[in-house]
């Protein structure tokens, strides 16, 4: 093998490179854990016009727009992320494609960085779509290549779904040329492309139709893999599960499923056929192990706690000797806000001001947790804003706040705003505006003026927009505390609709640019810890009850200087 034909990758970037190697032109995603670095490999490509789309179903509209163009286009996101594009992924199967589509789905058993645990392999029997799953990076790569082949010979889209462990697993793996594809002619064709119903019923015949097709290619294809050795125990897998199982039983038999639906019944019943003993060794839901339950098969599946988090190579012998759970995750270091985080000053104002807040997904959500402890509802993107309309409503106006950031009102919370305006509602949202799409990596977003690939763009103007929706007031602030807390005594009160856009680059923490670190006298300390309160990482309480600041991790945002009212603490900028 030549070495020079070698990359070290990670599942997110084998993707991104396979798509690559099959001639990809087009690539869509918002970010977000544990898919963010698919969009951001194919930014290398110049072939691939790669853009974060201002949300799920926008990444995914465009991407299938420029499969009807002619273009091989991929659409990406994580499990959460593949709901918000859940409208035009169910139409989509029906209207079918021009050029290939495979839209990636990024599982995230564990909640590492999520509101919820999914399996999106239920997804594609909900769709009726073909669904792929790797098992590591290089299979990544040649798996992405043969959902576009699947995609054209069958006209439909293709599920592909990684999960945390394979897309941020790095291997060894060959990569190849790009081999170019000819843009397809867009032909006019309404009963394809128009899903008004009397077209969409015939779709849907169709449809069902191409589902056997796709059943008899799933028995035929050779990413469905069996290995008879041991036939006394015979293991059903997929995914990452099968390295695990072939870590732990070396000897078993297993038929691994690449093409997980629709499932390959023919090869199934074969591979029980041959064995005394049948396992399913699954991540997340029973899904392989139903269906075979459904087929008359008698099988041992995971007990129901497997359901809950990650598997492990360490839980394949229990399940497959059939004993529950027993290593639920213990304490862990409990997350923090970045030092000189702006958000952190807007969450003291809130606690000290007693409101309740209504949160977003993104970095803030940190600030539910002590001793900040200053946010009290987070479900979803946008839903900072249409929870507190109801708040605002039911509590008192005059008691609530809403708080998101300025990529996730770009998101969503756009519309959030406008039925809040439009419905009459009242009170003050916090638009925190750090310039970035912080939680993920500091991607740009529209209200940045930048694009994926760095260029130049337009740049949304949120006062403008807020203006817009019907908001009664507008005003851009700072983001220190004092600020905050005088804006809030000013507003709540108010009869009207407020959003104090709270403007601070995050770029100057990106960029590693500090400011000096405040000067701490220890012989001033009274021990009140209120500085401990902003739960910054830079200044702590040791074992003694002492307080420590570490300068090195400080960023001078000087958030604690303003709770120390001894002066232990004082500001080292210069006035």
């Amino acid at each position: 093998m030549n070495t020079k034909n070698i990359k070290f990758l990670s599942g997110n970037e084998a993707l991104a490179r396979g798509a690559w190697e099959a001639g990809v032109k087009f690539a869509a995603s918002y970010p977000g854990t544990p898919a963010t670095e698919i969009l951001e490999s194919f930014v290398q490509y110049k072939e691939v016009d790669a853009q974060w789309a201002v949300n799920e179903k926008v990444a995914f509209e465009v991407a299938l727009g420029a499969s009807f163009a002619g273009v091989r286009s991929i659409y990406s996101s994580k499990h959460v992320g593949l709901n918000v594009a859940m409208d035009p992924l169910m139409t989509s199967v029906y209207s079918g494609i021009n050029a290939g589509f495979v839209v990636v789905t990024a599982d995230e058993p564990g909640m590492h960085s999520s509101q919820n645990e999914q399996d999106s392999r239920l997804i594609a029997k909900f769709a009726k779509a073909p669904l792929l799953e790797p098992c590591s990076p290089s299979e990544t790569k040649k798996f992405i290549k043969i959902a576009f082949e699947i995609s054209e010979k069958f006209d439909t889209p293709v599920l592909f779904r990684m999960t945390t462990r394979v897309s941020h697993t790095k291997e060894n793996v060959e990569i190849e040329e790009r081999k170019e594809t000819e843009q397809k002619k867009f032909e006019i064709n309404p009963p394809k492309y128009v899903m008004v119903p009397a077209n969409a019923y015939k779709k849907h015949i169709a449809l069902e139709e191409k589902l056997i097709k796709l059943q008899e290619y799933s028995d035929n294809s050779d990413l469905n893999v069996t290995e008879l050795k041991d036939k006394e125990l015979g293991i059903i897998c997929d995914g990452v599960t099968y390295l695990y199982v072939k870590e732990k039983y070396p000897s078993a038999s297993i038929l691994k499923l690449g093409m997980v639906y629709p499932f390959p019944d023919k090869k199934i019943k074969e591979f029980v056929s041959q064995v005394n003993k049948v396992v399913v060794v699954e991540e997340s839901e029973p899904f392989i192990e139903e269906h075979l339950l459904q087929l008359g098969i008698k099988c041992l599946g995971k007990h129901y706690t497997y359901r809950v988090g990650e598997l492990k190579p360490e839980n394949i012998k229990d399940i497959i000797e059939g004993n529950p759970k027993t290593d639920y995750p213990g304490p862990s270091r409990k997350p923090v806000l970045c030092p000189g985080c702006p958000h952190r000053a807007v969450f003291v104002a809130l606690r000290k001001s007693k409101v309740i807040v209504s949160g977003d997904i993104g970095c803030y959500t940190l600030g539910a947790l002590p001793p900040l402890a200053a946010l009290h509802s987070t479900i979803c993107m946008g839903a900072s804003v249409t929870i507190f309309e109801s708040f605002s409503k039911f509590i008192g106006h005059d008691k609530v706040v809403g708080v998101l950031g300025d990529s996730t009102f770009v998101h969503s919370g756009i519309t959030g705003l406008i039925n809040a305006c439009y419905n009459k509602g009242k009170g003050v949202l916090l638009i925190l505006d750090n310039g970035t799409t912080g939680m993920t990596g500091a991607q740009p977003n529209p209200a940045t003026g930048v694009t994926a690939k760095g260029e130049k763009t337009k740049k949304l103007d949120l006062e403008a927009i807020c203006k817009a929706c019907g908001a009664d007031h507008v005003e851009v602030v700072d983001s220190s505390s004092e600020t905050i807390d005088i804006k809030l005594k000013e507003l709540l009160p108010k009869d009207q609709l407020s959003v104090l856009i709270v403007r601070y680059s995050l770029c100057k923490l990106i960029d590693r640019t500090k400011l000096p670190a405040p000067k701490f006298e220890a012989g001033k300390c009274k021990k009140c810890y209120m500085c401990v309160s902003v739960d910054c990482p830079a200044i702590f309480k040791d074992e003694a009850g002492n307080i420590q600041l570490k300068s090195e991790l400080c960023a001078g945002c000087d958030v604690c200087v303003a709770m120390c009212k001894f002066s232990a603490l004082t500001s080292a900028k210069k006035s």
